[in-house]
């Protein structure tokens, strides 16, 4: 009998759509196994190839799995917390230029739908970043009074994005924070100091994701450019793990960008019995200024923007009709930031 962990990685049931696992698997295991089991706790892949081993409906394209042991039954025998996710909106977003004139968003997701500014230029803005750390904040700190070993993590966009975020922990907010990244020199072993410290937070690009194991945290904040569902619940998984503490919270905060919000839709609806999702309007507004080029480039890690590609300089502003000094030149105004929380509860 052979054994498979995180199936997903392995994909392909031919050499046409095979990766290197999934063909070490076809070629090698497939045909020559008496018996196979295949885990995964995220049982698709980002990029719509089958996984290997796997069966599809038709036409569908489900997959069809033997065994499934979901949040919902994890939440039901107290494995895992059941998460509360709260969207960050906006409802009143004004966008200024010389070439279009001014138009109104009602939402995050209506603005980077008109392609107007990229979803990069709102997850690496410092007052947005400042927004929901503040959140992330004021909720660790209400946890940590009951669970005085609760943490938070921040998942960073890249290796400056995650150093300006620490700086922002520290010296906005006076938190303990540790960072982790690939360029480090012992990420892994950082990772495990944080695990049995009581510092409160750890910053990480693609080092805390799946497989990683820090029961104290209960608190995410979700700044990352990867936008898929594989990459979401993984995130989110790592605020889930029950431990022996008496408050067993799990918070993770984000922009209401729309493939996220989908995403935590999904969420409450595997939970059971109470699915709420609930607006909150919270009066703080934002002033911003961000420099990002046309190019959402963030969407594919390590890719520069193409050849003659220009600076767009975006300015967020509040109530201040700014002369634009370039066609490329954009004053957005923004209005009451909103959180929309989902949250389940199991009774």
């Amino acid at each position: 009998m052979v054994v498979f962990d995180e199936i997903h990685h392995c994909s392909g049931n031919s050499a046409l759509d095979a990766n290197a696992w999934g063909m070490e698997i076809l070629t090698k295991i497939q045909d020559h196994a008496a018996y196979t089991l295949a885990l995964t706790g995220t049982p698709w892949r980002s990029d719509s190839l089958p996984i290997s081993l796997a069966r599809y409906s038709n036409p569908e394209g489900e997959i069809q799995c033997d065994f499934i042991y979901g949040l919902s039954e994890a939440v039901r025998d107290r494995v895992c917390r059941s998460p509360k996710i709260v969207l960050v909106d906006n409802d009143n977003l004004k966008v200024t230029s010389d070439t279009e004139g001014s138009k109104s968003f009602n939402s995050i997701q209506e603005l980077l739908l008109n392609e107007s500014i990229p979803y990069s230029a709102i997850i690496t803005n410092r007052d947005a970043m400042l927004y929901l750390l503040k959140l992330g904040c004021h909720r660790l700190s209400e946890i940590r009074t009951v669970n005085k070993s609760a943490g938070g993590l921040v998942v960073a966009s890249s290796v400056d994005h995650a150093r300006e975020i620490l700086s922002l922990l520290q010296e906005e907010f006076n938190q303990s924070a540790v960072i982790v990244t690939y360029q480090h020199d012992d990420p892994v072993g950082e990772i495990t100091r944080f695990r049995t410290s009581d510092m409160q937070w750890i910053v990480s690009v693609g080092m805390v994701s799946e497989g990683t194991d820090i029961p104290r945290l209960q608190v995410c904040c979700h700044l990352s450019h990867v936008k898929t569902e594989l990459y979401f619940r993984q995130v989110l998984g790592r605020i889930l793990r029950i431990n022996d503490t008496t408050n067993q919270d799990a918070w993770l905060y984000t922009i209401a960008e729309r493939k996220l919000t989908c995403f935590a839709d999904r969420i409450a609806k595997d939970l059971p019995d109470d699915n709420a999702v609930v607006r909150v309007l919270v009066g703080d507004e934002l002033a911003v200024d961000i420099v990002e080029s046309e190019e959402d480039v963030c969407e594919q890690p390590n890719l520069k923007p193409a050849a003659g590609s220009t600076d767009a300089e975006i300015e967020w502003d509040l109530g201040i009709d700014g002369t634009m000094a370039t066609d490329q030149r954009a004053v957005l105004t923004l209005g009451t930031f909103k959180q929309r929380l989902v949250s389940a509860f199991c009774i």
